[in-house]
């Protein structure tokens, strides 16, 4: 078994796109799953969840970290937030890399950096790593309509290794609410990390199914 695999914790990112909720979703999950999260918030990021949400957010990282820790129930430790320039953190590390990471929502923005290796950023630097460690990492681009240079970039970070995971949630389950279309994208990047989740059964489960959960 690889060091990737062995690894339980997971960097997330969030940027400047829209869609938020499925970021803040994802991290109740994986915190609720018992995984030590590594947390990266754009400034852009911290700009739309106040325009998509009642989340007032503070503007220092371990001002973010205890709300979210307090917010979320998260275990001593489980949860720490990096500021965008905190290079000496260990997602910028090739020896220091989690067993996986998720940009969720990404924007064009970051996607593009993440396509060339611009690493500008902490949030480019540990998706860069990853890509180099060959270890798994989830794009989830929140845009449309797409442009060229959007598909190629794309294509790209897939071609490099990464995993192109659209938010576009399904309605073959009958939705009830906002909040279920969340859950039906968070439950696919769950399924891709390997978390147990019963947010959405799989096709043809039944939904208290306990198929695809952690025992």
């Amino acid at each position: 078994m690889s060091v990737a695999t062995q690894r339980q914790d997971i960097a997330l990112a969030m940027t400047g796109a829209s869609g938020v909720q499925y970021g803040l979703r994802l991290l109740e999950c994986l915190i609720a799953a018992g995984r030590p999260v590594h947390l990266m918030l754009s400034k852009p990021a911290i700009v739309v969840i106040g325009m998509e949400t009642d989340e007032k957010m503070p503007g220092r990282p371990a001002e973010i970290e205890r709300h979210f820790g307090e917010r979320f129930k998260a275990a001593p430790g489980q949860l720490r937030v990096y500021g965008q320039d905190e290079w000496t953190a260990c997602v910028a590390s090739g020896s220091g890399a989690p067993g996986a990471m998720v940009v969720c929502p990404c924007s064009m923005a970051t996607l593009s950096a993440i396509a060339v290796g611009a690493s500008r950023s902490l949030i480019e630097r540990a998706a860069d790593v990853m890509l180099k460690e060959r270890r798994t990492l989830i794009i989830v681009p929140r845009e449309t309509p797409l442009s060229i240079i959007h598909l190629r970039n794309m294509l790209a970070v897939a071609e490099a290794g990464g995993l192109v995971l659209p938010a576009n949630p399904g309605f073959y389950h009958r939705p009830a609410g906002v909040g279920e279309l969340v859950d039906y994208v968070v439950a696919r990047i769950l399924d891709q990390l390997g978390v147990g989740q019963d947010l959405m059964p799989g096709w043809g489960e039944e939904p208290d199914s306990p198929a695809g959960q952690e025992p």
